[in-house]
């Protein structure tokens, strides 16, 4: 009977985090719809819009051809009628996968984290599936296996996360728990998987918030830039209204696009572009408000800013660190060395899924490459990463340090020997 309620809650929560989605999309369009078109707006074009615009909000790419009449009435040239949209708003990824991760970690602790992983799944791909076949627009095409693997896979990854961090921290009771019992049985090597991803999530937890707070500085100081671009751009206040949407929409696009200059390597704004810390090389920029808070020149001394992305993986060493001399293990060099080893490449990695996620096309012509390189990106927060761990976790221990954490580890056991039982 468990089981069959973990298979209805997780059914359950695919429905709603799609219908979440789905309904975040529709509102506004049909607001704009209905003010736009009045009592002769065509319904039937909405739903298909809705959807392409909720498979584009996970990452799906899409192709947008114009039809002649909207060439004519915007003075837009021919070569330009069919272009390629892939940089997509990643807040509804985001949602998406914090909410499948909700989910899967629901499951885990019911003690069925595989049946609601699948059951989730299924129910998910199902709707993905119905809303590739419904939503067919004719402004905006995606390739239909995209559609549909795109967005499942989103929610998949969220699902499994959620289930299998919580699975492996307090135990499944099956699979689990004997991959747990395998690597516990590695002596000082057993450490290595669980601090490996313990300090990649640290490393790139503090990258992100470094990331914000650049965003947020930036906002600060070229707020006045955006403001002209929104006066310039010439619209009303629904207008306004759903400028401000989209750009809140892409706010952690723009966050890997911070977190890329914060990197060194920068991003593109159409080709042949650059944005980085070493300076900035750009040519004519379409009248996005939010790419007003794009610095105009920099200077070789910015460069400085990449001791964010060595300080963050020091904090995350710091943390790892101080968890191995609490847990008396680890103590040897090489088990540490490949700790840190693991902190770089899982955060190269995950800064490369956020590079391929964050990058790709805006537009017609020069704007077919925007964002951060992805190569580039993935090193450049790989090393950074590396050279801040490896300072924390190789350094030699000296004796008071473990002397003083073990004194605190004995002190916290005694005292809860001794708390008062009620």
């Amino acid at each position: 009977m468990q089981r069959v309620t973990v298979l209805l809650l997780a059914a359950l929560d695919a429905a709603i985090a799609a219908a979440v989605g789905l309904a975040v999309v529709l509102a506004p369009l049909t607001l704009l719809w209905v003010l736009a078109f009045g009592a002769s707006a065509q319904w039937g074009e909405l739903w298909p819009l809705t959807g392409a615009l909720w498979q584009f909000g996970h990452g799906v790419p899409l192709e947008v051809v114009l039809p002649d009449e909207v060439l004519s009435a915007l003075a837009i040239p021919k070569s330009a009628a069919q272009f390629a949209l892939s940089v997509p708003p990643l807040a509804l990824l985001a949602f998406s996968a914090l909410f499948a991760a909700r989910s899967g970690r629901r499951a885990a602790i019911a003690g069925s984290w595989a049946y609601g992983v699948a059951s989730g799944a299924v129910t998910f791909t199902l709707i993905t599936v119905i809303v590739a076949l419904t939503a067919q627009a004719t402004l905006l095409r995606a390739p239909l296996w995209a559609a549909i693997a795109i967005p499942a896979s989103v929610y998949l990854a969220g699902l499994l996360i959620g289930a299998l961090v919580h699975a492996w921290t307090e135990g499944d009771g099956g699979l689990i728990d004997w991959l747990h019992d395998i690597v516990d049985g590695w002596g000082d090597w057993s450490p290595v998987p669980g601090e490996a991803i313990r300090g990649a999530s640290i490393a790139l937890l503090a990258l992100t918030g470094a990331a914000g707070l650049g965003f947020a500085v930036m906002t600060l100081l070229r707020g006045g830039e955006v403001i002209a671009l929104f006066e310039a751009a010439h619209v009303d206040a629904l207008g306004a209204t759903m400028l401000t949407i989209v750009h809140l929409a892409y706010v952690p696009t723009l966050l890997v696009w911070a977190a890329a200059w914060i990197a060194g390597p920068g991003f593109a704004i159409g080709t042949g572009t650059s944005v980085s810390p070493v300076g900035t090389e750009l040519g004519p920029l379409p009248g996005f408000p939010v790419l007003g808070l794009v610095p105009e020149n920099s200077s070789i001394w910015m460069l400085v800013i990449v001791l964010v992305p060595i300080g963050c993986g020091a904090l995350a060493g710091w943390m790892v660190r101080s968890r191995l001399v609490w847990e008396g293990m680890g103590d040897a060099f090489a088990p540490r060395a490949a700790i840190s080893g693991g902190i770089a490449l899982l955060s190269a990695g995950a800064a490369a899924l956020a590079a391929v996620l964050a990058s790709g096309s805006i537009g017609p012509g020069r704007m077919a490459e925007a964002g951060p390189h992805i190569g580039a990106f993935a090193l450049a927060v790989g090393v950074e990463v590396l050279i801040g761990s490896a300072i924390l976790l190789l350094t030699p221990r000296h004796p008071d340090e473990l002397a003083e954490e073990r004194t605190d580890r004995w002190n916290e056991e005694m005292a809860a020997l001794t708390a008062p039982v009620d």
